[in-house]
């Protein structure tokens, strides 16, 4: 490949993904058209008034949802119980929005753990000394993971992983020296289908979930995204166990409007509807969790689909063949989920899922098949064919910056640093 500029790799790596970026876009329409009223005028008022991308709104709304969800909805279709925990990676450049997508997605839950936090804050306060005062909580943000492991022991029904900016929980991950990364990508692998969880301990409390519930949401910048597959993290199908989301859509022009209360009040209602429907479970007011189960006619397009999805790896290179795996398992979380969306709108709960709400599950599985595409064919586009020196020396010529080039070959600007002292101009 002939190099003239750095600005003709960009373009050849950004035509290299725009037609599957133009049919993300087009899904992601037809998706967010058949949802609730509630979750679309969200998306919507959110992009008109605050620019937040749509998809980056889309895939935090779930996140909440499994939060709220937790281990008191499973589904059982085609032989196999699920639960709906998922993993959601929104990525994309400083400002763009991210962390209000997520900050408003999960708003209501927030104020559920604000509420919590204060019962154990008096609790604590009139507690005798020596007492054990249990924290109700939905959410971390900063924790070691032994604190994470300990946290889910006293809430065992869910694990909400919320972080801003999880560059530096992935660079744990991809370092075979940190003691807490190894860790973290165990608990999130093994979560993935909530296997059970047992910790000993020789010096403090020891204990044993039988099923586990980890969620995660996390931002990160584009530039990282090969932090993500490497180190171990791709091999080990931490990768392949995310659904991604890239920067779709965009919304340059301001509004003095905001997001109509009534647009907000509904959306915290539906969402805390499921929240006292898990509370239903959790309270020990009935011995077992709500189990959903498709109708004949969705459980052979469930089928169809996860046939489709095998048949699709005999063809598929490495890399793909593992995501479609695992699209197998979360196809059955996110029709658990979308149901729960649904349904929360309802006067009473069904617990029948519906043959639309497996088609719609499997349109955003797919939309999230197509980030995970692009995202590796921007990670080939930028090594394929290229000579990474050639790429450094143009850099020097043109006064480009180390944190520049190391965007373009997807390294780290150490890498570009000690590349650069051993290249001649």
């Amino acid at each position: 490949m002939e190099i003239n500029s750095l600005q003709d790799v960009e373009k050849g790596i950004q035509e290299h993904s725009s037609s599957l970026e133009e049919s993300a876009v087009n899904l992601l329409d037809d998706i967010i058209n058949a949802l609730p009223v509630y979750i679309k005028d969200l998306i919507n008022e959110a992009f008109e008034y605050k620019r937040i991308p749509k998809e980056y709104l889309l895939s935090s709304i779930f996140f909440a949802f499994c939060n709220a969800s937790g281990l008191a909805f499973q589904i059982d279709a085609l032989g196999y119980s699920n639960y709906g925990n998922l993993y959601f990676a929104l990525i994309g450049s400083r400002g763009d929005a991210k962390s209000p997508a997520m900050d408003l997605a999960t708003g209501p839950l927030n104020k559920y753990d604000n509420q919590k936090y204060e019962e154990f804050r008096e609790k604590s306060l009139e507690a005798d000394p020596g007492d054990i005062i249990d924290r109700k909580q939905l959410f971390i943000q900063d924790a070691t993971v032994e604190a994470a492991y300990y946290m889910h022991h006293k809430n065992p029904f869910s694990l909400g992983i919320f972080i801003d900016e999880m560059y530096h929980l992935i660079e744990k991950m991809s370092n075979p020296s940190s003691k807490d990364g190894p860790a973290w990508r165990q608990l999130l692998l093994q979560g993935n289908t909530n296997k059970h969880v047992d910790i000993l301990r020789k010096t403090t409390e020891s204990f044993r979930l039988t099923k586990s519930y980890p969620t995660l949401l996390g931002s990160i910048q584009e530039q990282f995204i090969p932090k993500i597959f490497s180190g171990g993290n791709e091999e080990s199908g931490l990768t392949d166990r995310l659904c991604y989301s890239l920067k779709l859509t965009h919304n340059s022009k301001l509004s003095k409007y905001r997001i109509g209360l009534d647009c907000l009040r509904n959306y915290s209602d539906n969402l805390l509807r499921i929240m006292d429907h898990r509370l239903v479970v959790e309270e020990k007011k009935i011995d077992a969790p709500y189990v959903l189960t498709c109708t004949s006619e969705a459980e052979d397009i469930l089928f169809d689909y996860t046939q489709k999805l095998l048949d699709d790896q005999k063809d598929t290179e490495s890399g793909e063949k593992e995501y479609l795996s695992k699209i197998q398992i979360n196809i059955h979380k996110m029709v658990l989920i979308l149901h729960l969306i649904k349904q929360s709108a309802k006067p009473e709960l069904s617990l029948k899922v519906e043959p639309e709400t497996v088609n719609e599950a499997v349109r955003i599985m797919e939309f999230y098949l197509i980030n995970f595409r692009i995202i590796k064919q921007k990670l080939a586009g930028q090594v394929k064919n290229i000579n990474p020196g050639d790429i450094i020396r143009l850099g020097i010529k043109n006064n480009a910056t180390q944190q520049q080039i190391a965007a373009v070959l997807g390294v780290n600007k150490s890498t570009i640093s000690r590349k650069m002292a051993k290249i001649k101009i």
